[in-house]
C-alpha cells in the first residue's frame, strides 16, 4: 500500500486546521455499497499494535488486518475535481467499481 504525495500533503494540512498532531488518517474496508465492499476514511489518534502503518512526508496512514486484505498493494491519493475533492483509492484487487467510486467487488 502507498500514500501519495498530495495525499500526504492534504492529510498534513488537515491535521493542522485541527490542531491535533496525533491524528492520522485510517482507510478501511466495510460490507455494503453497490459493489459489496465500500472503503472508508477516518481520523483516528489510536493506532492498535496490529493496524498496518503506512508513512509518508510526515504523515501516517492506518489500516487495520481485515480492511488489509482488501488493500494490498492499494495507491490511496487525493482528488479535486468537478465531482468535488476527496480521497481516493486506486485498488488494483477491485474487479469491479461503482460509480460513485467508493465502492468495489474483488
Amino acid at each position: 500500500m502507498s500514500l501519495t504525495d498530495n495525499a500526504a500533503h492534504k492529510v498534513q494540512n488537515l491535521i493542522a486546521e485541527e490542531g491535533n498532531d496525533n491524528l492520522k488518517l485510517r482507510v478501511f474496508v466495510t460490507g455494503g455499497g453497490c459493489s459489496g465492499f465500500q472503503y472508508g476514511f477516518s481520523f483516528d489518534e489510536e493506532v492498535s499494535e496490529d493496524d498496518t502503518v503506512i508513512q509518508n512526508k510526515g504523515a501516517s496512514l492506518l489500516v487495520d488486518p481485515l480492511s488489509y486484505q482488501y488493500l494490498v498493494g492499494a495507491k490511496i491519493d487525493y482528488v479535486e475535481g468537478l465531482e468535488g475533492s476527496r480521497f481516493v483509492v486506486d485498488n488494483p484487487m477491485a474487479t469491479a467499481t461503482c460509480g460513485c467510486g467508493s465502492s468495489f467487488s474483488i
